[in-house]
């Protein structure tokens, strides 16, 4: 894809779609719900804080519904699961936390961001198969980062307490989206199945990702800045926004698409770089069957 300057506005229309978004209820994720709805879609958000989620919806054009997720509970995610008996066109695997100063673990003891970033949607997808594989084209699309160019093949360690490290542990978790979502176009492909694997990435945009007491908003200081530079500095959440819906409705099979300005960080969207650990296949594999084991969750493609 060449760089063009894609907004929300082009989206086709989406009426009788139905579409899943974790992380729904603020930043990159509320821009994604609102752009979808407003374009005939009949979307979930999925989070944390029903009841935070809950008004957030209600100012929404369209049908937009909300469920309890925690990304950081392998029991919420089978629960959610377990409740959804429809089909499903479009899985955004979007919600994230990013870089709490000291170790944390998920409610399954794994580490906070591969626990929650990368395992909690692994399972998500995996459970949620069959509702996607119910609709004639189902979409996955995969929030990843430029950060994932951090990321080593020490993802395969799960991000270990021992030598803990906020930034590259990020960088870690973000990689394993990427892995994952090429991952899972291979499997598709390879088995013939409908289902399309795409990501994106959202360059550096204002949201409340930095300001999140679980994440960097653990330290007071950044807690209290954050909102109030965040907007100058960087591009909006509507901008960036504008990749997940693009890998939502438009792009290739495999793809990833992210920004083209100024190192990948705004502008015009295009098809993004990734480095060389993220085009490792064997690195996807191997990712794979780690996650297979950490979360018991295999996929029925």
């Amino acid at each position: 894809m060449a760089t063009r300057s894609w907004t929300a506005d082009q989206l086709p229309d989406l009426t009788g779609k139905v579409a899943l978004v974790t992380g729904g209820n603020s930043g990159i994720g509320l821009h994604t719900a609102r752009a979808l709805a407003a374009h005939g879609a009949d979307v979930v958000i999925a989070c944390r804080n029903v009841d935070a989620a809950t008004e957030v919806a209600r100012r929404m054009p369209g049908a937009v519904g909300v469920e309890r997720l925690d990304l950081a509970s392998q029991a919420s995610v089978e629960e959610l699961a377990s409740r959804w008996e429809r089909p499903l066109d479009l899985l955004i695997d979007n919600a994230g936390v990013m870089s709490p100063p000291a170790y944390r673990t998920t409610a399954d003891r794994h580490e906070l961001m591969f626990g929650t970033n990368h395992l909690g949607h692994f399972a998500l997808t995996g459970r949620l198969l069959p509702a996607l594989l119910a609709t004639p084209s189902p979409r996955v699309v995969t929030v990843a980062s430029i950060a994932h160019f951090g990321g080593t093949d020490k993802v395969l360690e799960a991000n270990p307490e021992e030598g803990y490290r906020p930034g590259p542990y990020y960088s870690n978790s973000k990689l394993a989206n990427l892995l994952f979502a090429r991952e899972l176009q291979r499997r598709a492909a390879a088995s013939g199945s409908p289902l399309t694997s795409t990501a994106a990435h959202p360059g550096i945009s204002a949201t409340g990702l930095v300001a999140d007491p679980n994440g960097m908003g653990a330290n007071g200081l950044i807690r209290a800045l954050a909102p109030l530079f965040m907007p100058i500095l960087f591009q909006s959440a509507v901008k960036g926004a504008d990749p997940t819906l693009y890998a939502a409705t438009e792009a290739a099979p495999g793809s990833y698409t992210g920004p083209q300005g100024f190192r990948q960080t705004r502008g015009p969207i295009g098809e993004a770089r990734i480095s060389t650990y993220a085009a490792d296949e064997q690195l996807g594999r191997d990712l794979w069957a780690l996650s297979e084991r950490l979360t018991g969750v295999t996929f029925a493609l």
